[in-house]
């Protein structure tokens, strides 16, 4: 059997010999607005500036003010701000901000600066080239401002472009998130806009290790209100976030309150968007969604956590990525490069001060203690991956024999094309 799956940004084909039972698993969607007339686009974007769940119209909120800033995705995200923005900042302008009182922020969280480029492919070049468009940075802990404690003693610290704005608006989408539950609204403040010494904390192992600090869930996880709380303290006036389909057009859009809007958000995700498997499978071949969520071995890691939710335990999972940029950062590089086993990992780090990037690998460290990992990686050289790259390969079809060697015939077998961005349980 053969199959396309994403793959940096041609895709790569997959080959499954006979003998096992193979499943292609995507994400249910809703159709995209554009498919309908009587709901266009245009129509839903305008309806939900103007008439937003839980507060009043963006209009209304800006007006007076002189001064609003923005969060948006970094390029690891394929949020479409070249739609979504233009018709809010209008409204901005409508209400009386000019465009020099405006600050687009772009909510690196610990990623990388964003580059010219990048720039222009997350906004558009009109409004790349007519705004104040910053790149975070949580490493300049002076250029953050000071807002205290959570109730669970997080320090709180976030970029001061954006609270020094008289109005804050979040700009993002709605999918499966690793450890926050879902994506969208609260996480374009923390981690996004938030100082490394507060992205630290909300990634230690007290909520790393949380059961429910992890794919789609909400309700109970601490994580998830962790960072309601974070976002409340940074005075979190407006967010407008949208729901995609599989071709990442624009299905649901929802804006308004910041808690009330991502909710409405994740409960229309959670009732268009999950496929259901009758029982958990043997086996996954998986990706990392391509790019630009595959473009660093970091990144990677999220398609094999939302894999574990349809392998049995001890079950195989091989994730495909291109990692053209490599390992990620400096930090995450060393700790990957020094990994020696998933159980040593986590002894490790359990009651050391926290370190850059450590929680990505302790989620993979999680999810190996249940299951049998493998990589196809080729940005990443083998030595770079630690005790991993012993089952780490260099063409995707050596991945792939060494993923089905030894298991009996009639196996079951997964196959998602699109990795983290597949929403799938098994019964």
């Amino acid at each position: 059997m053969k199959t396309q799956f994403s793959f940096g940004k041609n895709g790569i084909e997959v080959s499954v010999p006979d003998g096992f039972v193979c499943q292609v698993v995507k994400s249910r969607s809703a159709a995209a607005l554009t498919d309908g007339p009587r709901w266009a686009l245009g129509d839903a974007l305008e309806a939900a500036l103007d008439n937003p769940i839980g507060c009043e119209s963006l209009a209304a909120l800006a007006a007076g003010k002189k001064t609003a800033a923005i969060s948006v995705c970094d390029i690891t995200r394929p949020a479409p701000n070249r739609v979504t923005l233009p018709p809010l900042l209008a409204r901005l302008h409508e209400a009386g901000i000019p465009a020099e009182g405006i600050t687009i922020l772009i909510a690196t969280g610990l990623h990388r600066a964003a580059t010219t480029d990048e720039i222009e492919t997350i906004l558009g070049p009109a409004i790349a080239s007519t705004y104040k468009v910053v790149s975070h940075d949580a490493r300049a802990l002076a250029e953050h401002r000071t807002l205290g404690r959570t109730v669970r003693g997080t320090p709180v610290f976030i970029d001061e472009r954006f609270m020094a704005a008289e109005l804050h608006i979040t700009l993002g989408f709605i999918e499966q998130h690793l450890m926050l539950g879902f994506s969208g609204g609260r996480k374009l403040i923390a981690p996004g806009l938030a100082a490394q010494e507060t992205i630290k904390a909300i990634h230690s192992p007290k909520f790393m290790r949380e059961p429910l600090a992890t794919e789609g869930s909400i309700s109970g996880n601490p994580l998830h209100a962790e960072l309601l709380e974070i976002a409340r303290m940074a005075r979190h006036d407006f967010s407008l976030d949208v729901t995609l389909t599989q071709n990442r057009e624009i299905s649901g859009v929802f804006a308004g309150d910041p808690v009330k809007a991502h909710a409405a958000g994740v409960k229309f995700v959670e009732t268009n968007c999950l496929e259901t498997l009758t029982e958990p499978v043997d086996a996954v071949i998986t990706s990392a969604a391509g790019y630009p969520l595959d473009l660093t071995f970091y990144q990677t890691i999220k398609g094999v956590t939302a894999a574990a939710h349809v392998v049995r335990p001890g079950g195989r999972i091989l994730i495909l990525s291109e990692c053209a940029e490599g390992v990620g950062s400096p930090e995450f590089a060393r700790k990957l490069g020094g990994y020696q086993g998933h159980a040593q990992y986590l002894e490790a780090i359990r009651a050391t001060a926290v370190e850059v990037d450590q929680w990505q690998l302790e989620k993979l460290a999680l999810t190996g203690l249940e299951h049998e990992l493998y990589f196809y990686t080729p940005g990443v050289k083998r030595e770079q991956l630690g005790s991993l790259g012993a089952r780490a390969f260099d063409t995707v079809d050596e991945a792939v024999a060494a993923l089905l060697d030894g298991l009996p015939d009639g196996a079951r077998v997964a196959l998602i094309p699109e990795g983290p961005y597949t929403f799938a349980r098994a019964e």
